[in-house]
C-alpha cells in the first residue's frame, strides 16, 4: 500500500496469500466464488455462482459429507468452524488439499447465509486423515458429548436422577469406570452417590475428615482439580490415603471440584480401570463436565429439598389414616399440583363423633402455594374443633366461615373455601350435610348406577360471614358408595364439570374391586398411574390438587335378603322445599339417571311426568316441603319403579272432573292412565302419594289396584295445568 493509492480490496489482499473467498446463502441455493477461490478447486480462475453440486463434485465423498456437517454446525451455533478438503481430478486421484474456514457473517443475520475462506495446504501424512488434527472425528465427537451431557443433566430432577446421568456419560476416548460425588458435612466428607464400587467395599474416603491428606478433601478445601495418571502418582503424592482405593483395581483418577457461583460445594470422583495420561483436551472435558455437574447436582438438592418439604407440610395437614367404622369403608387419595411447591390447598379429613357417629370433610382452599397450605390446615382444625362442641353441620360450616373470613381477608392476598361437611350414622346409612360453594356428591348404588346427588349449598368459606348453609339428608343403602371429590379430579385436562363426569361415570359404575381399588381407577383416569405423579412432562399437565374421599356402607354378612336380591334394588330420596320451586327440574334429572337402564323410554317419561305433577302439586297446594323417594325392585325383565311423594300435609287429594277449558284437575286422571297402579297412603303426619310402573307392561294399561282417593271436597285439587306449568 502506497500513499495516496487506493486501498485494496480484501478479496486482492487475501489472493495474494493464496486465500480465497466464497459465500453460501442456502435461501437460492447458490455458491460464490471469488477468482482464488475457483481455482484451488479446479475451476477457470474467475469469479462464479456456481449450484453446491458442481462443488461436491470435485471433492473427495468422505469429505464433503465433513464439510456439510461443519456448516451446519457453524450456522446453528454461530461459531467458527473448518475442515480440510481433497480436490479430486478427473481420473479420481488427489491433487492438493484445501483448508476451509466459515462462519456467519453477521451474528444477527440470517443463519442460513454463511462466509468463508479457502487456502491451500500441505499434503498429510499416508493414512491419516487431514481433517482429525483441527476439527476431525475427535472434536466433533467431544462436541456432540458435550452437548448431549448438557441437555441429559439439565433434564434430571433428581439427586439420583443426576448421579444416573454422570454415570452413563461416554466421553470419547476415556470413560470412567467409576464416580462418586462427595460434599463437605460439617467437620467430615460424606459421600452423595456412587456409580462403579463394589458395594461390599463401600465408597473411598467414606466419612474422612476435611482436613484429611487426601484428594477429594484438598480439591474442596483450594478449589483446584487433582489428575493421577498411575497408582504410583497416587502413592507418592498421597501414602496415607492410597490404602483406602487401592481395593478398588483402578489404573486413573481425576478429583474436580463441583463450584456454584465460585464457591466449591463438593468434589468429584472419575476413576478408570485404564491409565489416562489426561491430556489438556481431556482436562477440558472433565472440567466442562464437572461444571454442568455441579449446576445440576445444585438445581437438583433445591428440587429434593422441595419436595421433602411439600411431602412432610402435606403429612401434617392430611389425616394419616381414618377410623375403623364399624359397617362402613373408608378410602381416600390426594394429587397434589404438578407445578410450584407442589402442595396446595385440597384436603380432607374423618373426623369420630360421640355415640359412634363420624364426619366426613373434604374441601379446597383457592391457591396452590404455601400459603393455601397453611390456610387449609387452620380450617381443617377449626373444622375439627367445631364438630368436637357437637355443633350440626350447618352450623360447623357457618361458624367456619366466619373463622376463614378472619383468618384469609388479607388486603392484597383474599381467599375462599369450598367445602362439604358431611355427618354419618353407620347404623342406620343416614347423612347429614351442608355445602359450601362445593360440588355436589355422587351416590354409587350397589347395582352400579351412579348419580350426582343436587344439594342446596351456600356461598364458599370467607365470602360472607352470615351466609346460610342449608341442612340435606340423604340414606345410604347397603352396598351404596358416597364419593366427594374436589375439582381438580372432574376439571383437570381441559375438562369443565360436565365433560369431567362423563369421563368419571363409567369408571364408577364398572368398577368391580374394593373400595381401595376403586379409588386408584377413578384417579388413574384422570391423572395417570402413579409413575406419572410425580415429575415430569406428564405431571406438569396437572392444573390442579385432587382429593377424593369414598365411603362404603357394608353389606351385613347375615342379612336376610341374599347378595343377588340387594344387588338388584336401587333406592333414592330428595327433599324439595317450598322456597325451592326449581328443585322439581333437579328431580326430574334425578329420576331420569335412577331410570337409566330402564328398557321402555314411554314408561320412564311417564314416571318423569307423574313426578313432576305431584311435586308440583304439594308445592301449590299444601305450605309443606316435598320428600321423593324412589325404588327399582326386582330382575332385568322383571322389575318395579315405585315413587313416592310424601308430605306433612294431612288433607288428602281427590280426583276432579275438568271442563274442557280447565287448566288445572287433571292430575288424578293422568296417574290414573300411565301408572300400572296407585294409590294415597296417609301417615302418622301428612301422607304419601306413591304410583308403580312395572317392566314390559307399558304406560296406559291401567291401575292394577284401587286407591283410596276421597270423595270431592275433601282434600286440595290435584291438577295437571299447574304441575305441567312448574314443569
Amino acid at each position: 500500500m502506497r500513499p495516496g493509492k487506493p486501498v485494496p480490496e480484501v478479496e486482492d489482499v487475501l489472493a495474494l496469500l493464496d486465500t480465497g473467498v466464497w459465500h453460501w446463502d442456502a435461501t437460492d441455493g447458490r455458491l460464490r466464488l471469488d477468482a482464488e477461490s475457483a481455482r484451488l478447486l479446479g475451476m477457470p480462475a474467475r469469479a462464479a455462482e456456481v449450484p453446491p453440486s458442481r462443488v461436491r463434485a470435485l471433492l473427495h465423498p468422505a469429505d464433503w459429507n465433513e464439510l456439510a456437517e461443519v456448516i451446519r454446525l457453524a450456522a446453528a451455533e454461530n461459531a467458527l468452524a473448518e475442515s480440510r478438503l481433497r480436490v479430486l481430478d478427473d481420473l479420481g486421484h488427489p491433487v492438493r488439499v484445501l483448508r476451509v474456514r466459515c462462519g456467519r457473517p453477521d451474528p444477527l443475520a440470517e443463519p442460513r447465509r454463511l462466509a468463508g475462506t479457502v487456502q491451500q495446504v500441505a499434503e498429510p501424512e499416508p493414512g491419516i486423515r487431514a481433517g482429525r488434527a483441527v476439527t476431525g472425528d475427535r472434536r466433533r465427537a467431544r462436541e456432540a458429548f458435550l452437548l448431549d451431557a448438557g441437555l441429559s443433566l439439565a433434564q434430571a430432577e433428581s439427586t439420583r436422577d443426576v448421579l444416573r446421568v454422570a454415570a452413563g456419560l461416554s466421553m470419547p476416548g476415556f470413560s470412567p469406570s467409576g464416580l462418586a460425588v462427595f460434599r463437605p458435612d460439617g467437620e467430615r466428607l460424606t459421600v452423595v452417590g456412587q456409580r462403579g464400587h463394589p458395594s461390599a467395599e463401600g465408597t473411598p474416603f467414606d466419612r474422612v475428615g476435611r482436613d484429611a491428606d487426601c484428594p477429594p478433601a484438598e480439591v474442596i478445601r483450594t478449589g483446584r482439580a487433582v489428575y493421577l495418571s498411575s497408582g504410583e502418582d497416587f502413592r507418592a503424592r498421597y501414602p496415607h490415603a492410597w490404602p483406602l482405593v487401592e481395593p478398588f483395581g483402578q489404573r486413573s483418577w481425576a478429583f474436580l471440584p463441583l463450584s456454584v457461583a465460585g464457591r466449591p460445594t463438593g468434589a468429584w470422583m472419575a476413576s478408570f480401570s485404564c491409565p489416562v495420561a489426561f491430556t489438556p483436551d481431556e482436562r477440558s472435558v472433565l472440567n466442562t463436565v464437572a461444571r454442568m455437574l455441579a449446576q445440576a447436582l445444585s438445581r437438583a438438592g433445591a428440587a429434593d429439598t422441595r419436595r421433602d418439604f411439600t411431602e412432610v407440610l402435606q403429612r401434617s395437614v392430611l389425616p394419616a389414616s381414618g377410623p375403623e367404622i364399624p359397617g362402613m369403608t373408608v378410602a381416600a387419595r390426594y394429587v397434589p399440583t404438578g407445578g410450584g411447591l407442589g402442595v396446595g390447598g385440597d384436603w380432607f379429613d374423618v373426623i369420630p363423633l360421640p355415640l359412634g357417629r363420624f364426619a366426613l370433610v373434604i374441601g379446597d382452599v383457592q391457591g396452590h402455594d404455601g400459603r393455601a397450605a397453611g390456610l387449609m390446615g387452620q380450617v381443617r382444625v377449626a373444622l375439627r374443633a367445631y364438630a368436637a362442641e357437637g355443633h350440626r353441620p350447618d352450623t360447623v360450616l357457618a361458624r367456619a366461615s366466619r373463622f376463614f373470613r378472619d383468618l384469609a381477608d388479607i388486603e392484597d392476598d383474599p381467599r375462599f373455601a369450598t367445602c362439604f361437611y358431611a355427618e354419618v350414622d353407620p347404623t342406620t346409612g343416614t347423612v347429614e350435610s351442608a355445602r359450601a360453594g362445593h360440588l355436589d356428591p355422587v351416590v354409587r348404588m350397589a347395582d352400579g348406577t351412579s348419580m350426582i346427588r343436587a344439594t342446596p349449598g351456600g356461598l364458599p368459606l370467607g365470602i360472607a360471614s352470615d351466609d346460610d348453609f342449608p341442612l340435606t339428608r340423604l340414606a345410604l343403602e347397603p352396598g351404596d358408595t358416597l364419593m366427594l371429590c374436589t375439582d381438580g379430579l372432574v376439571e383437570t385436562g381441559g375438562h369443565d364439570l360436565f365433560s369431567g363426569w362423563d369421563r368419571l361415570r363409567p369408571v364408577l359404575e364398572d368398577a368391580t374391586g374394593d373400595l381401595e381399588d376403586l379409588a386408584d381407577a377413578l384417579v388413574d383416569a384422570v391423572h395417570g398411574p402413579s409413575s406419572h405423579r410425580t415429575v415430569g412432562p406428564l405431571a406438569e399437565r396437572r392444573e390442579d390438587d385432587s382429593a377424593l374421599l369414598l365411603l362404603r356402607r357394608d353389606q351385613p354378612a347375615d342379612e336376610a335378603r341374599d347378595t343377588t336380591e340387594r344387588t338388584s334394588m336401587r333406592r333414592t330420596t330428595l327433599s324439595v322445599a317450598q322456597t325451592e320451586p326449581e328443585r322439581v327440574a333437579t328431580a326430574r334429572a334425578h329420576l331420569t339417571d335412577l331410570l337409566h337402564d330402564w328398557p321402555s323410554d314411554d314408561q320412564r317419561d311417564a314416571a318423569v311426568l307423574l313426578l313432576s305433577e305431584t311435586l308440583t302439586n304439594v308445592l301449590l297446594h299444601t305450605d309443606t316441603d316435598a320428600l321423593l323417594v324412589a325404588e327399582v325392585t326386582g330382575e332385568p325383565g322383571e322389575r318395579r319403579i315405585r315413587i313416592e311423594v310424601r308430605d306433612d300435609a294431612d288433607a288428602l287429594p281427590h280426583r276432579r272432573r275438568p271442563g274442557e277449558m280447565s287448566s288445572s284437575g287433571r292430575g288424578l286422571l293422568l296417574i290414573e292412565m300411565l301408572a300400572d297402579t296407585w294409590g294415597v297412603s296417609p301417615r302418622g303426619r301428612g301422607k304419601s302419594v306413591w304410583f308403580e310402573f312395572y317392566e314390559g307392561s307399558g304406560p296406559g294399561s291401567g291401575p292394577t289396584a284401587s286407591p283410596p282417593v276421597p270423595a270431592p271436597g275433601d282434600g286440595p285439587d290435584f291438577g295437571s295445568g299447574a304441575g305441567s306449568g312448574a314443569a
